[in-house]
This record gives C-alpha cells, sequence and structure tokens, in this order.
C-alpha cells in the first residue's frame, strides 16, 4: 500500500497562476517546468508514486520537491547553491585548440 505523505498543500490563486504559467513555458530550463508540473499535480490530490509514473521520475524527487514546497512555498522550488568548486568557462583564445579549416 503507497504511503500517504503528511505534507497537505493547497495553493493559493497567485502561486497556482505561477506554476500553472511555469508548466506552460518552452524557454524555461526543464527541472523548473517539472517542479512546477509535480506541484499542480499534488493540489490536485495526486499521490507521489502517481506523479512519479506520469511524470517519469523517481517518487523520492517527487517526495522532495512536495516538502520543500510545503516548507518554503514557491522560494523552496529554486535552484539552491550547491557545494563544490563552481564550474569554471574559459574564454576560447584564437590560436589555440584545433583548427576548423576545411
Amino acid at each position: 500500500m503507497p504511503k500517504k505523505s503528511p505534507f497537505y498543500i493547497r495553493l493559493t490563486r497567485e502561486e497556482r497562476q505561477v506554476l500553472e504559467t511555469r508548466a506552460r513555458k518552452y524557454t524555461l530550463p526543464y527541472f523548473e517546468v517539472l517542479r512546477a508540473k509535480m506541484i499542480l499535480l499534488v493540489a490536485e490530490g495526486h499521490g507521489n508514486d502517481e506523479i512519479a509514473a506520469a511524470l517519469s521520475v523517481g517518487r523520492d524527487v517527487v517526495s522532495l520537491w512536495r516538502k520543500r514546497f510545503f516548507q518554503q512555498r514557491l522560494a523552496g522550488l529554486e535552484e539552491r547553491p550547491r557545494s563544490g568548486r563552481p564550474p569554471v568557462f574559459r574564454p576560447r583564445t584564437r590560436g589555440t585548440g584545433k583548427s576548423h579549416r576545411l
């Protein structure tokens, strides 16, 4: 029997509008669209297992975002700073690397 989450979510009108807009945007990063869809499904009363299957993600992923939204609302869906060294993208300089002449 699936475990029922203790994190019940009821959206305000403004939260629903923001999430629906994010869920429809093709220009947003995929993770933002996916998180919005998860929370909209949670608010409709769907269980974590059902949402995970519908969106092809793990149950633990749905559980994590449900809990973060419950605790922090929309701010909880934002990316947090990650530990470790940040990625470095060095600018390309002329004369380095392989030549692309044909």
